[in-house]
């Protein structure tokens, strides 16, 4: 199978840690192109990991002829901007969560994508880990009776000065929202996985530690067309890291201490069964690989514009829910 030729917008933290490193790496990827902002680091970059070429500015990227898809790794608000631009170049996308800022944006997106016939993915990567497939296979089989409650914690510390690079996560005209828009979204995405739609949304947020322009800490309550009910709990604040998911069914639990590492815990009638199921040591590289076969073989990716934009609703809906820290921008 032909290798898929990829440029590369954005070389920040993720980029350099995961995104890249698959490009590189995977058999059916080519690196042919990065563009960022500092543009006297492109090359520094472009040659560690192997691209051929650089580019000052990202516009000058999704017009080389050589690419055919196009990872956007830069911050949320400049996402639509940049992934209508692709599609009309004829650029397959994969973008990176959250989608963009307004699901209006996302409807932008997505259709700039079929109306050019190009493929557009979102980076909910977790899609991907064994264990959510594991636990997905578990409540199918009705090991949990029926789903009940699933909880869910994401606690990170972080509070970044304005000389810092990713500042820009605490300023709403350029995040969105704070740490339930950030990292939140990649658990909605997993809640949306495992228990299907959300048809009710109410939330709490809070200015618990910091004073900013973003909440700190934020609570999330779903109830989902199953009759389940959810809780997603973020913080900046708290101490303590957390990555916890809980799923409580009529006849049993699943646990899953550090969702990040993969082990779960069966709880049913008394007994307890532990498993383990650790996910890729480079958690984008499943990702990427589905969309480039997901290219070549011309089906949709895993993870598609539309649940992106799933995602960007409910983000709207918790948001909304606490006015304050949603900005109010008409189309």
């Amino acid at each position: 199978m032909e290798r898929v030729r990829w440029g590369l917008i954005g070389c920040g933290d993720i980029a350099r840690k995961r995104v890249a490193p698959a490009l590189r790496d995977l058999p059916l990827c080519e690196l042919v192109a990065v563009s960022r902002a500092r543009a006297e680091l492109a090359e520094g970059f472009a040659r560690e990991f192997g691209a051929r070429r650089w580019y000052a500015h990202w516009r000058e990227l999704i017009a080389d002829p050589e690419i055919e898809a196009v990872y956007v790794a830069t911050p949320v608000h400049l996402h639509a901007e940049q992934v209508i631009s692709a599609a009309e170049y004829g650029k397959h996308v994969l973008c990176e969560k959250p989608m963009a800022l307004r699901v209006v944006d996302c409807d932008r997106m997505i259709a700039a994508c079929r109306a050019n016939g190009v493929k557009l993915g979102v980076a909910y990567y977790r899609r991907f880990y064994p264990v959510l497939g594991r636990i997905r296979n578990l409540i199918e089989a009705g090991e949990i009776g029926k789903p009940i409650l699933v909880q869910m914690n994401a606690f990170e510390r972080f509070n970044p000065s304005p000389d810092e690079p990713r500042y820009w996560l605490v300023r709403k005209a350029l995040s969105g929202g704070g740490p339930m828009f950030d990292f939140g979204c990649h658990r909605i995405e997993v809640m949306l996985t495992l228990l299907g739609p959300v048809v009710e949304v109410c939330a709490v947020h809070s200015n618990a530690l910091f004073q900013r322009e973003v909440e700190d800490t934020s609570i999330a309550a779903f109830r989902f067309a199953n009759g389940a009910c959810g809780v997603l709990s973020v913080s900046h604040a708290a101490q303590e890291p957390q990555d916890t998911l809980a799923i409580f069914g009529s006849e049993g639990s699943i646990h899953v201490p550090i969702l990040n590492e993969g082990t779960l815990r069966l709880h049913r009638h008394g007994t307890v069964r532990a498993e383990r199921h650790p996910p890729h040591p480079n958690l984008h590289l499943p990702l990427i690989e589905d969309f480039a076969r997901a290219v070549r073989e011309d089906r949709p990716p895993a993870v598609p514009g539309e649940i992106g934009r799933e995602v960007a609703r409910i983000e709207e809906l918790i948001y909304r829910a606490m006015s304050p820290y949603w900005p109010r921008t008409e189309e």
